[in-house]
């Protein structure tokens, strides 16, 4: 897509910090870090939301997370991380690119989130697994 940066990364003509590269996926450091060592990983074929992704590109971007995190880990002697997507706008989506983020965390780094978490009323949770059940057979 002709006005994503990162497919302008893709083709070339951006620089980036390539972490690691191959067919279908390519990873780089993040310019506006939440950490240090925090790295995107992305499909090279432009799909603006997660479910667009074909089951075998997710599987690659999948694989490739799985080297590439405890690299990140490693390298920041960091102990942990979180793995972050954000799919669409309402979740904090800003690049409309899928991307992933891999994010090192250390005891008592100050980041976190703010989650408020809710209760179901009586019967919603399983109104709402219905729905969800029904949607899967759609």
């Amino acid at each position: 897509m002709a006005d994503c940066i990162f497919c302008k990364i893709i083709a070339g003509e951006l620089p980036s910090s390539k972490i690691y590269e191959d067919d279908l996926v390519l990873s780089f450091m993040d310019i506006a870090p939440l950490s240090p060592g925090h790295t995107l990983v992305i499909p090279k074929n432009h799909y603006e939301t997660f479910p667009e992704v074909p089951p075998a590109e997710a599987a690659a971007v999948t694989s490739a997370m799985l080297k590439i995190a405890p690299a990140v880990v490693a390298a920041q002697n960091a102990d942990g991380f979180n793995l972050l997507l954000a799919n669409g706008a309402c979740a904090g989506q800003v690049i409309f690119h899928v991307h992933f983020h891999i994010v090192p965390r250390s005891n008592g780094d100050g980041l976190g989130f703010a989650w408020r978490h809710g209760s179901y009323a009586d019967g919603e949770m399983d109104k709402v697994q219905q729905a969800i059940l029904t949607a899967l057979k759609e």
